[in-house]
């Protein structure tokens, strides 16, 4: 049984309101004397009333192109992926060294050696460590990666597996590039990073009084055909120019709802005995689209909600964060079933049913 030990995010010092960041984002984005009544209203309408972000607001104009972005990527990165991991590993009562497998997911930025590479020295990581850095992913990569650690440790036993996710993701805002979807991205995302230990059971352990996390059950993974459109990166000379496609919503409505119940139903369950959403926020409509193709109480997606208001769109972080939540201050009661959702570009859907 792959249980989850713990979760802790780490957010950069930068914290702006939503109002603070408009302005500036307009001047990075849109040319001299441009109508910004479309950039106002996206960020009005976000559903976000807080971001953090790897530098302060008035260094992005200062970043001459890719090389500088990914170089900050890289350094802020670093540090906060040093701070997410080794607080979640003290807060599972563990030390670096008891790490067997490290699974680090980013999209917003590349190296090569990898972060988990570059990290390992940082932090005390033993030498032969296993390591999987993954990118492509994006929002989804939290689900994934948390799919993918259980798959490792049904096979290992008493070892100790860690998921890493880095997104800074205003990092990646084209400057002088007033598309639409431009736009959205720099009134929704913000940057952080996560990390979640996980420990499978070998059965001879002594049992805790009270388990920091829930177990995982199973996991369901989905590619959508012919959608590669919707979601993703055109990657260029200015580096990562988002695409985010309207038609997400819709899909969402169109395919969510018989995806999720087909899974629940192979374990006796219907979305009725879900309670805990651990649901990616993809943005105010997206989490409409959920809402409605799932049937959901309007109380259901609130930890979302709260996520996406608190610190923005994470991408692959953004359910780490939200799991957070719920292994701490709002615990769910014993025997309590959790669905992790999450999607991302592909177009694809991550499914993780958890139980406390």
């Amino acid at each position: 049984m792959t249980t989850v030990a713990a979760v802790h995010t780490a957010l950069p010092p930068h914290r702006y309101p939503q109002d603070r960041l408009t302005e500036p984002i307009g001047d990075l984005c849109l040319p001299p004397g441009a109508d910004r009544a479309v950039l106002r209203r996206l960020h009005a309408s976000s559903g976000v009333r807080t971001r953090h972000l790897a530098l302060p607001i008035e260094r992005y104009a200062a970043l001459r192109g890719f090389r500088e972005s990914n170089e900050a990527w890289l350094t802020a990165g670093l540090d906060l992926a040093g701070r997410a991991l080794t607080t979640a590993l003290d807060q599972a009562g563990l030390a670096p060294a008891d790490v067997d497998l490290l699974v680090c997911a980013s999209i917003t930025g590349v190296a090569a050696p990898s972060l988990d590479a570059r990290l390992a020295g940082r932090v005390g990581l033993r030498p032969d460590v296993k390591r999987l850095p993954v990118f492509g992913l994006g929002c989804a990569a939290g689900a994934a990666g948390l799919a993918r650690v259980h798959d490792y440790l049904r096979g290992h036993p008493g070892e100790t597996a860690v998921l890493l996710t880095v997104e800074l993701c205003s990092l990646t805002l084209q400057k002088g590039d007033d598309s639409r979807a431009n736009l959205v991205a720099g009134a929704l995302f913000g940057d952080g990073a996560a990390a979640l230990v996980a420990r499978a059971a070998t059965g001879t352990e002594a049992q805790p009084a009270a388990p920091p996390g829930p177990a995982v059950v199973a996991t369901r993974s989905h590619l959508y055909p012919d959608t590669g459109h919707l979601l993703g990166w055109d990657v260029g000379a200015g580096g990562f120019r988002v695409v985010i496609d309207p038609g997400v919503p819709a899909l969402v409505r169109r395919h969510l709802g018989a995806q999720v119940r087909g899974f629940l139903a192979e374990h006796g369950l219907d979305t009725g005995d879900i309670g805990a959403w651990v649901c990616h926020p993809g943005g105010p409509k997206v989490l409409e689209a959920v809402a409605d193709a799932l049937a959901l109480p309007d109380d259901a997606l609130t930890a979302s909600r709260r996520s996406l208001a608190a610190v923005g769109n994470l991408s692959s972080a953004s359910v780490l964060h939200i799991l957070q939540r719920f292994t701490e201050a709002h615990r769910p009661a014993p025997g309590t079933w959790g669905l992790v959702l999450a999607m991302g570009p592909g177009f694809a859907s991550e499914l993780v049913l958890l139980r406390w």
